[in-house]
């Protein structure tokens, strides 16, 4: 039997603007509105939501803003910085309770998969992007769509809390300060945008002998530039994108670079197949119907077949402790050739650390250490929620349905944007997030009940555990994630219907790189654009590649000539059998 998944691709989606459906579990006819479990929230236009306060003005900030004027709201978003960007924006100082980068930061999704669904970037623009030319981007954005009138600057909301009518309103109280003054201001909705980067994860209590080092500590939140190690011997404890980036970095002009990783990561290059981005190839529909269609354990078998195309994993030290699992790859051009050249040494866990020195799980000790810096990931945390009950985070996942509403508000008027981490990019993600909570708030997409809720999302922590592992407690499945969202707001692009109308956009939709565009394609919030950047996308891919005029490739040797080589075997094969 097919997947839902599988069935999704092709089955029109009209019925389930009013429902959610569990996915991998079939229905026998369609829900209806009309009659709730007496455990659902009541629809949010009972409450007539109308002001919404949106909590930072990152990338998902923005695109909440944004939603919330396409939907005819008023949206108020508070940043407690003087400027939008968020993660992207990059200070000479980690600021407090905002993400922090270092300097040579590039995007780790290509330009064409991570634009805002309607608005591509410039045809200039490389494949990956630095992060100054991201921002200037986001400001574009910003300006394009008339945002920054909508954003009070140097304002931190300090506490939001129900009102006392909650049960009968779904209204927030919402404490901000701004110039030492405090004032408060009711709405009707909240989106909280404040990310999964900002409280950084320091697990010292798991590094016993830590307090006797005498070398320098930090946590990679804090790393901005190598120069200030040159010479040093440094420790990165971490195998993810920041620490390999930071290995990498270091290894420039560190006199060694230690890279400590206690459970392996797949490792694999920006740059994919005939010199392409990665995404671009491998984020498809295609793709990921056929891997719901086969057996996990032939899926499994090609995703690790793919992983090792470059190289072999073990034989770099690198090879995940659970080879099957579906852990998100660390994206890095240069690590292989860092530790191949010697200056990066791949290690095991770390032990114990002494005065001097490092004891790694397989005994081996590595002296003179100068420097440690962890890349341990963050932790997500939500200071400004009066009743922290409302967000339930455990093992640092939060409680969330579909990852955006805690479900069981009694009025569904609060999201929580961006807390998920997907094989894809977060802006467009942001955005279909944005979208169906807009609708949520509205009431044009009505909850099931409450128990409901919280068994979709026992069973999705379930799946994750299954597809991920037990590390990975943000991560899911980009296109299937985002068909579930597209398709509860009819946004999802029916493949059979473009077949039948539109067969070679049907074909670019299914077989091509599911670039955002495909998500402001059809329904609510559909940009007339969206077509022409879907014909369009692989030359704005090409183009800033392309900065030779170079003659084509052609072989030196005859074509007739070849092939006659290629002959050679057979003919002597068929006169030693005859």
């Amino acid at each position: 039997m097919m997947s839902q998944e599988v069935l999704d691709l092709f089955v029109p989606d009209a019925w389930q603007l009013c429902h959610w459906e569990t996915p991998r579990r079939r229905r026998s006819s369609p829900p209806t509105a009309s009659t709730p479990s007496s455990e659902a929230p009541q629809a949010a236009q009972d409450t007539m939501v109308r002001r919404v306060a949106v909590v930072g003005a990152g990338i998902s900030g923005l695109a909440a803003t944004k939603c919330c004027l396409e939907e005819g709201l008023e949206p108020t978003c508070f940043e407690q910085s003087e400027d939008i960007g968020g993660l992207w924006r990059y200070t000479e100082k980690p600021e407090e309770g905002r993400a922090s980068i270092y300097r040579t930061v590039f995007t780790n999704s290509c330009k064409e998969m991570m634009c805002y669904p309607d608005f591509p970037f410039p045809d200039d623009y490389p494949n990956y992007i630095h992060n100054a030319r991201l921002h200037k981007y986001i400001r574009d954005y910003a300006q394009h769509f008339d945002l920054l009138r909508h954003i009070r600057f140097k304002t931190t909301v300090t506490k939001i809390r129900k009102r006392p009518d909650f049960s009968a309103t779904g209204q927030w109280e919402v404490v901000t300060r701004s110039d030492g003054k405090e004032e408060a201001a009711v709405f009707d909705a909240v989106m909280v945008c404040t990310g999964h980067h900002v409280y950084p994860n320091l697990p010292l209590a798991h590094f016993p002998g830590i307090e006797k080092f005498k070398g320098c500590y930090l946590h990679s939140r804090d790393y901005k530039e190598p120069e200030k190690f040159r010479g040093k011997k440094v420790l990165v404890v971490g195998l993810g994108n920041s620490g390999c980036d930071i290995a990498v970095e270091l290894s420039t002009v560190a006199s060694q670079v230690y890279l400590s990783s206690r459970r392996g990561s797949w490792v694999m290059s920006r740059v994919w197949n005939f010199g392409y981005p990665w995404d671009m190839l491998l984020i498809t529909r295609f793709w990921t119907w056929l891997d719901n269609f086969l057996p996990k354990a032939v899926s499994d078998w090609l995703y690790v077949r793919s992983m090792n195309q470059q190289y072999k994993h073990e034989d770099f030290g690198l090879m995940p402790v659970d080879g099957s699992s579906r852990r998100e790859p660390v994206l890095n051009d240069d690590i292989l050739s860092r530790i191949t050249c010697g200056v990066v040494l791949i290690k095991p866990n770390v032990k114990e650390f002494r005065e001097t020195s490092v004891l790694f799980q397989d005994g081996t000790v590595q002296d003179d250490l100068d420097a440690v810096i962890f890349a341990t990931g963050y932790s997500h945390s939500f200071p400004f929620m009066e009743d922290e009950s409302i967000i339930e985070s455990k093992n640092n996942e939060a409680t969330l349905y579909k990852c955006i509403v805690p479900p069981k508000l009694e009025k569904p008027t609060m999201a929580v944007i961006g807390l998920v981490q997907s094989f894809g990019s977060a802006i467009p993600t942001a955005d279909v997030q944005c979208r169906w909570a807009v609708k949520v708030f509205q009431g044009l997409c009505t909850l099931p009940s409450v128990n409901e809720m919280l068994e979709d999302i026992e069973e999705k922590k379930r799946s994750k555990i299954r597809w991920f592992g037990t590390s990975n407690t943000l991560q899911t499945d980009y296109i299937t994630y985002m068909n579930e969202l597209t398709s509860a707001i009819g946004a999802k692009p029916n493949v059979l219907k473009l077949l039948l109308t539109d067969p070679l956009l049907a074909l670019k939709v299914f077989f091509g790189p599911c670039t955002p565009y495909q998500f402001r394609l059809t329904g609510p919030g559909k940009w007339s654009g969206a077509r022409k950047a879907i014909f369009t996308q692989w030359d704005r891919t090409l183009k800033p590649t392309r900065t030779r005029e170079a003659p084509p490739a052609t072989s030196t040797l005859p074509s007739l000539l070849v092939l006659g080589m290629l002959l050679i075997p057979l003919l002597l094969l068929l006169t030693v059998l005859y």
